[in-house]
């Protein structure tokens, strides 16, 4: 695998995947934008900082994190059961501050953790403050919930909602998002997948672009995190003959 090309604090992809976009259905994305409205101005929470992060995130941020999160676990989803595999069902549990869902999918009793971008993406990101160095998720461990994922699967999803909701003037308003959002093509690819291995492998030999780095000279890093780069991870085909 290779490492972020790095100058002083400055780092550029080497190892880019070509988005090739799947259309999304519209009905997906009427599920996302009702869980993501709920989650953000209705009775959910999210953090409004990402771990180890320094920015804070307004409510339209967080509304536009979560429907690209959500619209991905749907779209994994999808391509597993087309694929004529048995998948668990995707969680829209609106839950309150300090409770969250612990695995985005489950197949065949593998884990699965189902990390979204915007298409033009060529990073799986994991912020450096939730692993250990065995690769467990620090704040599952000594609670019930999953500490250990099989697998982690980059879906990559066009359009760019940040991008949209920095128009100016947004009403928060549900319809008025549900028109703006709908008012898109969506499509989304699976950029690639990488193991529990491989994330340990990823911690083990310092795999990290440094919170206030600058990813290809111009986008500054919020939080520290472990990465991959999606030229180096496998073929989402493969994934499918393993599970």
């Amino acid at each position: 695998m290779s490492k972020l090309r790095q100058e002083n604090n400055q780092y550029f992809i080497t190892k880019r995947r070509a988005f090739d976009g799947k259309s999304i259905p519209e009905n997906a994305v009427l599920k996302s934008i009702d869980f993501a409205y709920e989650m953000c101005f209705g009775d959910g929470h999210h953090r409004n900082q990402r771990s180890g992060g320094i920015a804070f995130r307004n409510a339209l941020e967080l509304f536009g994190n979560t429907f690209q999160g959500k619209l991905a676990e749907l779209c994994a989803h999808d391509f597993f059961t087309k694929s004529g595999l048995v998948c668990s069902e995707i969680d829209f549990g609106i839950y309150e501050k300090n409770i969250w869902d612990d695995t985005d999918l489950i197949i065949n009793d593998k884990k699965i953790s189902i990390k979204s971008a915007s298409f033009f993406s060529n990073l799986l990101l994991l912020e450096s403050k939730d692993w250990n160095a065995s690769g467990a998720y620090i704040p599952n461990i000594d609670t019930d919930k999953n500490e250990f994922y099989d697998y982690f699967i980059l879906v990559r999803i066009k359009e760019d909602i940040k991008n949209i909701l920095k128009t100016d003037e947004i009403s928060t308003e549900k319809k008025d998002l549900i028109n703006l959002t709908t008012s898109y093509e969506w499509t989304y690819d699976i950029a690639g997948w990488m193991s529990h291995i491989t994330l340990i492998h990823l911690i083990k030999n310092n795999y990290i672009l440094p919170q206030q780095a600058l990813l290809n000279g111009k986008i500054k890093m919020d939080a520290t995190n472990y990465y991959i780069q999606s030229g180096d991870m496998k073929e989402i085909e493969e994934l499918l003959n393993i599970i």
